[in-house]
């Protein structure tokens, strides 16, 4: 399946970073909320993420409702992609960026077929 990804796109010193995945028939758009100074060491607080379609319609989850809050287990495992996804090695190119890339797309896909019916 074909994706793009589209990172940290924000307005200059704001806590809220959004990121998109747009793949060929929808689209996952996550908010990310950090804590402290956004130019030194932020901390991730919480994650979430909905689904829509290409045209921007909210996609239910199965219980109703639209968007999911990533917790626990899976917030570590987030944060540590998240982190890979901002490193000095990813952004200079001296790891392979798709696999980095590919890895954040599939965990984050793997939390939309758990909680989402896409037919």
């Amino acid at each position: 399946m074909n994706y793009k990804l589209e990172l940290n796109t924000q307005e200059p010193n704001s806590k809220v970073v959004f990121n998109t995945i747009l793949f060929d028939v929808f689209k996952i758009n996550i908010v990310e909320r950090y804590m402290g100074s956004m130019k030194a060491r932020p901390v991730l607080c919480e994650a979430l993420f909905k689904v829509r379609t290409l045209d921007d319609q909210l996609i239910p989850r199965r219980d109703g409702n639209t968007r999911v809050k990533i917790k626990g287990n899976d917030f570590e495992v987030y944060q540590k992609l998240i982190k890979d996804l901002n490193s000095y090695e990813y952004k200079n190119k001296l790891i392979n960026r798709k696999e980095v890339e590919q890895n954040y797309v599939h965990f984050v896909l793997s939390l939309v077929i758990a909680n989402y019916d896409l037919n």
